[in-house]
């Protein structure tokens, strides 16, 4: 082979360097009637490399070509199943096996080159002729790097054709040879460039370190995605926090995307109750975005149209990581409700006093928590992180004071989220918001002990609902209004259920006054009004009811009917003729529920307690109609 300081080995080197930056930079010009053009011209340096190589390595060397085509090839999924790379440990390679790294290498970049230009089988021909000869070489410093990355790119292409199995198996592989080599040698690798760069060019230990850890951190990103796909949820959360973790630690990061990346996987452990690492990782997000730099004044004189681009991205992104932050606060609250709740739905009171005597040793093992959990940051962002933390609980709260310390939070993040996704042009986005908002106020009015301030709560919930539910248009929002109706219905429900109470509180008999019974009946018949909106939306152009319930409508549509029912005979009226009416009414959808069930078996296991008391309704309310009627009849 010709010596590195031989004018042939410069000329290979000056064309492998010409061919990166094709790659790299020259790629990115070029035109979309040609959008590969710099990629066409580095694979023919790449190749004409390739030759000069194997005409300097003498004679007797087999050639690397293997069968192209979509053949599935296998990957031992734990290392030493069915090779051992490593041989009996790691030393410096032969100046053969050194040769074939590099036209291992060769293999690997002309792979890599094809699956960007959308050449797939090509690419990974490429691909396992690198594996093929890397079989001649036992892993070490020199070519550990190259072992890696090839697996990497088999990983990604697998993943690529949902064959996600294929994929693992690469993968984990690769991750098995980087465990492997930091544990029996850890010297900063060679790395691939490295194989055509002259001695002067060569890189430092730091730099060779920092590439060989970054090629690691592909290798748990990508195995984060595969667990994913393969439903296994609670390691592609460990894998991603890792790799967001390698990803700061080696400065390798887009602010902006690794803000978003953290913030998403927050609402992971926020789902699993993990609220200090959900805590943490939005914590780090909103830190870490403000390294994207402040958004561009509006007045910006002469603002570009990629400045322009990027101040909107910026806005929506944190617009987003306010989203998450929303969910970290309504999901803190609903735990807590859930905990804390007797079989009513009210607060207990026991459990509340005992929760509060194990809040100390709950606190104890959150810092326990704290010392051994993942913390993302270094020494510049650790410090922000954990400042921004302290302004935001992790653990359930358990009072009214606690509670509104959550909600008030959540409420700064809505407003925040409500900037950027304004009904004029994100409809949807919008109205989920106030969704979430509605949510915060229905979490913060569980802990509240005064009855008037908790209605004035589900007031709030109203004003913000009722306008969107009556504007919005039922043809291209339809599903979204179902929800605001059935919502609407239940906020009247439950202010009805609180205005009674309050007066039954309040009064010395059992009468009601005139203005009691008013507001009583108006919240009832709102929530009626509301409840009956929903079933209407069910119903055919015609008015007609369906005759089957889709499922995704069907414990909706019979608790609507079932507290159609309700609200009918509990509306007060001095008039018996109006109150046969509502009796009549209710009996009607009363038996609607026990009929649909009778019809159609399987749904009674939706509505098991609403079918029961439906069941019970219908048999009582005969009667009551009957002396009703025999009442007006003796009057008259």
């Amino acid at each position: 082979m010709a010596s590195l300081g031989s004018n042939e080995w410069r000329a290979i080197c000056d064309k492998f360097t010409n061919a990166q930056n094709l790659t790299d930079v020259e790629s990115r010009n070029d035109p979309e009637n040609d959008p590969f053009r710099s990629k066409y011209k580095a694979r023919e340096l790449l190749r004409e490399i390739y030759c000069s190589l194997k005409s300097f390595g003498g004679e007797g060397e087999e050639d690397s070509g293997g069968e192209s085509g979509d053949q599935r090839p296998t990957e031992p999924l734990v290392d030493g199943q069915r090779e051992d790379v490593f041989g009996q440990g790691f030393s410096g390679d032969s100046a053969a096996g050194l040769r074939a790294a590099k036209l291992g290498a060769l293999e690997y970049y002309l792979g890599v080159n094809h699956v960007d230009t959308e050449e797939l089988s090509a690419g990974q021909e490429h691909l396992m002729n690198c594996m093929k000869l890397l079989e001649r070489c036992r892993v070490s410093s020199e070519n550990v790097s190259l072992f890696i990355h090839v697996r990497n790119q088999l990983g990604i292409l697998w993943a690529g054709r949902d064959e996600t199995e294929t994929a693992q198996g690469f993968l984990e592989t690769a991750e098995s040879i980087y465990q492997r080599y930091m544990k029996e040698d850890g010297s900063p690798p060679t790395d691939m460039s490295e194989y055509f760069t002259t001695e002067e060019k060569l890189l430092t230990h730091q730099e060779r370190t920092k590439r060989f850890e970054l090629a690691y951190t592909h290798t748990m990103y990508y195995l984060a995605q595969v667990y994913k796909n393969l439903g296994e949820t609670e390691r592609a959360a460990t894998y991603c926090h890792s790799t967001l973790q390698r990803q700061l630690q080696l400065n390798q990061f887009s602010p902006m995307e690794w803000a978003l990346n953290a913030a998403t996987l927050s609402q992971y452990y926020i789902t699993k109750g993990r609220y200090m690492e959900g805590r943490h990782c939005l914590s780090a997000a909103t830190v870490i975005s403000d390294l994207a730099g402040e958004i561009p004044s509006e007045a910006a004189a002469q603002e570009s149209e990629t400045e322009s681009e990027r101040r909107e991205q910026l806005r929506q992104k944190r617009a987003e990581i306010a989203r998450c932050w929303i969910k970290y606060c309504l999901n803190l609250l609903q735990d807590a409700k859930k905990l804390l709740e007797d079989n009513v739905g009210e607060l207990d009171t026991d459990r509340q006093e005992e929760m509060k005597r194990a809040r100390r040793v709950e606190e104890e093992e959150e810092e326990k928590g704290r010392k051994t959990a993942l913390l993302f940051g270094s020494e510049d962002t650790f410090d922000s992180i954990a400042s921004h933390e302290e302004k935001v609980p992790c653990l359930l709260p358990l009072d009214f004071t606690e509670a509104r310390g959550v909600f008030l939070v959540g409420q700064n993040y809505v407003t925040q989220a409500k900037e950027y996704f304004q009904m004029d042009g994100y409809v949807t986005d919008h109205i989920e918001i106030l969704q979430d908002h509605s949510a915060l106020f229905l979490g913060l009015a569980f802990f509240e002990e005064d009855l008037e301030r908790r209605c004035k709560m589900h007031k709030r919930r109203v004003d913000m609902l009722e306008p969107i539910c009556i504007d919005l248009n039922s043809q291209y929002y339809l599903l979204i209004r179902r929800q605001l109706m059935f919502e609407l219905a239940e906020i009247y429900n439950e202010m009805m259920d609180l205005k009674l109470t309050l007066a039954n509180l309040q009064a010395d008999t059992r009468a009601l006054d005139n203005h009691t019974i008013k507001k009583f009946n108006h919240l009832c018949s709102a929530s009626a009004k509301y409840f009956q909106m929903f079933l209407d939306s069910l119903c055919s152009p015609e008015g007609k009811p369906p005759e089957h319930l889709e499922e995704e409508v069907l414990r909706p549509a019979l608790v609507a009917r079932f507290r159609v029912a309700r609200l009918h005979s509990r509306l007060i009226s001095s008039l018996p003729s109006a109150q046969l009416d509502n009796l009549n009414k209710s009996l009607e959808n009363y038996k609607y529920v026990v009929q649909y069930c009778e019809a159609h078996p399987e749904a009674a296991a939706a509505v098991e307690t609403e079918l029961e008391l439906s069941k019970e309704m219908a048999d009582l309310l005969p009667l009551k109609i009957n002396r009703l009627k025999a009442k007006m009849t003796t009057n008259n």
